[in-house]
C-alpha cells in the first residue's frame, strides 16, 4: 500500500509533542509551495532558443520528457514502491511465474486471488523504456487480490536491449495479453473480464496494446474489457524530438506504428486516463490531447486528474483502494464503487 507520509510536512513540536498551530500552518505553507512550484531549472532565468515544439525550445522540451526535473522525490518513491513490494509478497504470497513466450525474459507474475473464476488485471510497467522489472510493482497487486482479482505483471525487454527498437517491446506485451487471454482459465481467471493498467512508458505500450487489430492473432477485437491508462505518451512525434531520441531508434515508420492516438480507429476497449498536475507539460497535455480525440471518435473514455500529484505519486494511488486510480480500476472491473 502506498505510504501516505510523502505528503506530511514535517511540524516543529512542542515538549509535549504536540503541533503548535503555528506549525501546522507553516508545514500546511511549505507543502503547498512545494506542490506548486516549477522546476528548479524553470526558476532560473535564460534566453529562450529556437522552439522546437509548441512553444518549447530544445531544453524545456528535454525537461518535458525527463521526469526527474518535475519530480525531485523520485528516489524517495520507488524506495517507498519497492520496500512496499517487499511487504506485499510477504503479505499476499511469492507469484507464480510463468513463461508466455520463447526468450528467457518473457514471463510473467500472477498474483491470485482466492476467488473462483475471477476477472484479470494485467498491468505493464513504466521506466523510460529503459528500466524496471516485475518485481518492482508487487505492491500493486494486493489490493486487487483482496477485491478478488487475479493481478499479472509481465517482464519484457527493453531499448538497452533491443538495440533502440520499441517494437520488441510492444510485441511481447501483446504476446503476453494473448497468453493471459488463452491461459486465464489455468490459474483461475475469466478470460471474458480481461483488463488492463499501465503507467508511464508502459502506457505508451499499454495504448499500443488497446489500438491493436487482435483479429490478426484470431483473438476478439475486445479482448480487453477495459484499460487504465496513466501518465502515458500517445503520439510519439514530440518524444522523437526530444532528447529520448539518443537511446530510441525512432523512424517514420516506427512514429506512426506506434502512436496510439493514430490508430484510434481500431480501439475497442473502455478507457480510463489521467495524469497529475505536477506532471511535465507534456505529460499532462498527452495525455489530454488523446483523452480528446478518443472522444471525438464517440468511444468511451474517462479522464482523472489528480491534483498536486507528480509522475510518480500517481502511480502509488493505484496501490490504494481508495486511490484515485486504484479505486478507479476497481469499479471499472466491477469489484468496488467511484
Amino acid at each position: 500500500m502506498a505510504d501516505n507520509s510523502a505528503r506530511q510536512g514535517s511540524l516543529t513540536m512542542q515538549q509535549n509533542d504536540t503541533p503548535t498551530r503555528g506549525a501546522v500552518l507553516s508545514a500546511a505553507a511549505g507543502s503547498a509551495a512545494v506542490a506548486a512550484s516549477p522546476p528548479a531549472r524553470a526558476q532560473q532565468p535564460r534566453a529562450k532558443g529556437p522552439l522546437v515544439w509548441l512553444d518549447m525550445d530544445q531544453l524545456a522540451l528535454d525537461d518535458a520528457y525527463y521526469q526527474i526535473v518535475y519530480a525531485p522525490n523520485r528516489e524517495q518513491v520507488t524506495q517507498r514502491r519497492i520496500a512496499n513490494s517487499v511487504r506485499a509478497r510477504a503479505a499476499i504470497g511469492a507469484p507464480e511465474r510463468v513463461a508466455y513466450g520463447k526468450t528467457e525474459i518473457e514471463t510473467l507474475d500472477i498474483y491470485r486471488t482466492k476467488t473462483a473464476n475471477a476477472p484479470v488485471n494485467i498491468f505493464v510497467h513504466g521506466g523510460a523504456w529503459r528500466a524496471n522489472r516485475a518485481a518492482d510493482y508487487s505492491c500493486l497487486a494486493e489490493p486487487f487480490v483482496r477485491a478478488g482479482a487475479h493481478f499479472v505483471i509481465p517482464d519484457f525487454t527493453n531499448v538497452e536491449e533491443t538495440g533502440g527498437s520499441l517494437v520488441p517491446m510492444v510485441e511481447q506485451v501483446r504476446r503476453a495479453v494473448a497468453w493471459v487471454y488463452n491461459n486465464a482459465d489455468t490459474f483461475g481467471g475469466d478470460p471474458g473480464r480481461l483488463y488492463l493498467t499501465a503507467h508511464s512508458s508502459g502506457s505508451h505500450l499499454g495504448g499500443c496494446v488497446v489500438t491493436h487489430d487482435w483479429r490478426k492473432e484470431g483473438l476478439p477485437v475486445d479482448i480487453l474489457k477495459g484499460a487504465l491508462l496513466g501518465s502515458g505518451m500517445y503520439d510519439l512525434r514530440p518524444v522523437r524530438l526530444s532528447k529520448r531520441s539518443k537511446y530510441v531508434k525512432f523512424t517514420d515508420e516506427i512514429e506512426e506504428a506506434l502512436s496510439a492516438q493514430r490508430h484510434i480507429g481500431k480501439l475497442n476497449t473502455p478507457l480510463i486516463l489521467g495524469y497529475g498536475t505536477c506532471e511535465t507539460p507534456e505529460f499532462q497535455r498527452q495525455t489530454r490531447d488523446f483523452h480528446a480525440a478518443v472522444k471525438a471518435a464517440g468511444k468511451p473514455v474517462e479522464l482523472l486528474v489528480g491534483e498536486g500529484y507528480n509522475h510518480f505519486e500517481m502511480l502509488e494511488t493505484l496501490a490504494n483502494p481508495y486511490g484515485l486510480l486504484g479505486r478507479a480500476v476497481l469499479a471499472q472491473m466491477g469489484l468496488g464503487e467511484r
